[in-house]
């Protein structure tokens, strides 16, 4: 199956927003990694979003997913891309 980057990148006035979604955020995020969705997640260290390694069938699955995250619901991602990644090396690797 394929694996697609989603990238968040969040609004800095927001930060205290999503400082109380958190827990809500990581539990969903959590579920999918226990379902073997989400491969490899965290914020980037600047604070200005964040990487999700997704294993989905296809970008609108993807799309559809997180339409469910605690953060999106909240109105909280300023924006998010979604692309297909082809790892060729590494732990993620095929």
């Amino acid at each position: 199956m394929p694996l697609f980057a989603v990238e968040y990148t969040y609004a800095p006035e927001k930060s205290g927003a999503r400082d109380s979604k958190r827990p809500d955020h990581r539990a969903w995020l959590q579920d999918l990694v226990e379902r073997r969705v989400v491969r490899a997640s965290g914020p980037y260290a600047d604070g200005s979003g964040a990487l999700i390694i997704v294993e989905e069938a296809d970008a609108d699955a993807v799309r559809t997913l997180f339409t469910h995250d605690p953060f999106a619901r909240a109105g909280l991602v300023e924006d998010s891309r979604i692309t297909e990644w082809v790892p060729v090396m590494g732990a993620i690797s095929a």
